[in-house]
Order: structure tokens, then sequence, then C-alpha cells
């Protein structure tokens, strides 16, 4: 299946929120809860792409099945006006590929495939990993650097290789060093996405084509509006919306980490997902009281009373 907003530039579309998983309270996928959520972040928050099971959708704790579900779930429900990209990473090849093959199976657009973690991989391991994934499916792949949850970042030398391939258009970015991704930006044509929604701005100015945000689930449309003022020459409009959401950005991912954060901030707003899963717990009273003074700072409508 085509991505429906895919582009040279931005393969995957430019405003992707990194989608929570819903769960009941007894730790069930919620499945009408994500078609829910989905047609929330696609029609109020103006993502034009999605990211479902990547971390902050809690991947390391749902099964492969629950992984398919939720992606077929996803597909259905706004899968021809939203690009659908199913994250497949782990650390072990063999398992990525089989999680590949099955969003391919399932229609995705296209696949997220993090850094191999724990086991910490030398360079050439980081290669043939990507490039193995890459090769088992027909899909475009966006690469997740993030050395702070992986022990491992992607080199420069390997990016640049990784290129090569012609399945590796993009790459999720939260490592944080700009200049290094400029490198590969003059040597390749890969297209960058901030991962990190403490630099999003920023990364536009570098060159980016996009973001895959936590923060969108609850300012997704504030973004967007602030891709596309940058995009048309406004920057110092386009800042103004980056100062707005240091309030939201410092609620949500510098409190008790982005999965937990964004499904209170959820609650906050009126679209509950439920609980996490062990071994995330939910926020507590004092979290959540921070939480909600820091949307309020940054101008996000709450529901709840």
């Amino acid at each position: 299946m085509a991505s429906p907003n895919g582009t040279t530039d931005a393969p995957f579309g430019r405003m992707l929120t990194a989608m929570v998983t819903p769960f009941t309270r007894d730790g069930a996928v919620d499945y009408a809860a994500v078609r829910r959520l989905a047609t929330y972040l696609v029609d109020e928050q103006r993502n034009d792409g999605l990211i479902v099971s990547g971390t902050t959708g809690e991947s390391p704790t749902t099964s492969d099945e629950e992984k398919t579900r939720i992606l077929e779930a996803v597909l259905e429900t706004v899968g021809d006006r939203a690009t659908v990209v199913a994250g497949a990473g782990t650390n072990d090849t063999h398992h990525s590929i089989e999680l590949a093959k099955a969003a391919e199976r399932a229609g995705a657009h296209g696949l997220l495939v993090v850094t191999p973690y724990y086991n910490k991989p030398p360079q050439e391991g980081l290669y043939r990993h990507f490039s193995q994934v890459a090769d088992s499916t027909q899909l475009p792949v966006m690469l997740y650097d993030i050395p702070g949850r992986s022990g491992v970042p992607i080199a420069t030398e390997t990016l640049i290789r990784l290129a090569q391939h012609e399945r590796i258009v993009a790459v999720k970015d939260a490592k944080g060093d700009m200049f290094a991704a400029g490198q590969v930006m003059l040597a390749t044509d890969l297209a960058f996405y901030s991962g990190d929604d403490l630099l999003n701005l920023p990364w536009l100015s570098v060159g980016a084509a996009g973001f895959v945000s936590v923060v969108g689930h609850v300012v997704g449309a504030e973004l967007a509006k602030m891709i596309q003022l940058f995009r048309n020459n406004h920057a110092e409009q386009a800042r103004a919306i980056h100062r707005q959401l240091i309030p939201v950005v410092d609620g949500i991912m510098l409190r008790a980490g982005g999965a937990i954060m964004a499904k209170a901030a959820l609650g906050l707003v009126g679209m509950p997902v439920g609980p996490v899963r062990l071994p995330l717990v939910e926020a507590d009273d004092r979290q959540i009281a921070e939480l909600r003074a820091c949307l309020v700072a940054g101008g996000v409508k709450l529901t709840d009373t």
C-alpha cells in the first residue's frame, strides 16, 4: 500500500506522532480506543503520519500478534489519509525481519527500525542488521538513532553506507548531533526527522523533513503549523509556537518519561487511553498536577475536572 502523504523530501509525511498503545484497566490492548486515538491524532491534531508500536507504543511489552492487530486497526481507520509506519526494530535481526514481513502483509506504508539495544553491536553489525531488515520487504525504512536507549549511536560513516540501500530513506534522530546530521545530509538523500521534541525547531533549521513527536498527542496541530510556517519562511512565527510549547515539552518529556506522561496528558484532554504496562508505572498525583500546570501554561485546553 502506497503512503498517502509521502514526498521525495519527506517520504513519511511531515508531522508524525509516535502513538501510544491504549490498554484496558486489566492490561489488554483496547482496540476500540486504538481506533479513536488514531482518528483524533489525524483529524484533530493534524498528523499526516503515525508511528505504531514504537517505544512510546510500549513495543517491548506488546506481543507480535498484538502489534499486527494494532497496525491493522490503525490502517483500517486512518490509512487512507495518513502514513502509517510500523515499528519493527528489536535487538534480534531475525525477529526484526519477521516483524517487518508481518507489517508488510498487514499493509503498512513503512517501517521504523531502531538501533539494536542492550547487546551493543559494532558498526558493521548495525550495517548488516539494518540492511537485512531492509532487504526483507519492499517497504521504505526509517532508521531510529537513539543511543540514550540503545547504547550505540549509528556513526556518520554507517549512515552514509546505509543510505545506498534503495529502501533506507530516512532517519528518526534522537541523538541530537546536528553537525553530524548535516554531514549525512550533505553526502546522501536521507530525510531526517526530529525524534526529540526538545529540538524540533532547531532540527527544522538544519534541514529536517519533519517530526516524529510524542507531545504531538496533544499539540500536534500546533507542531504542524510550526512546520508549515518555517517552510514558508515565517521563522519568527514558528519560533513563537516553539516558545509557547516549551512548558508542554517540559511536562511530557522531562518528567516521568514519554509513554507515561503522554498517556496522562491524553487523559487530561479527554482522550483516555488507559494505563501503561509494567515495568512502566502510571504517573502519580504529584506528577499529574505538575503536568496539568505545564499543559495549561502551554495553552492546551483541558477537559478533565
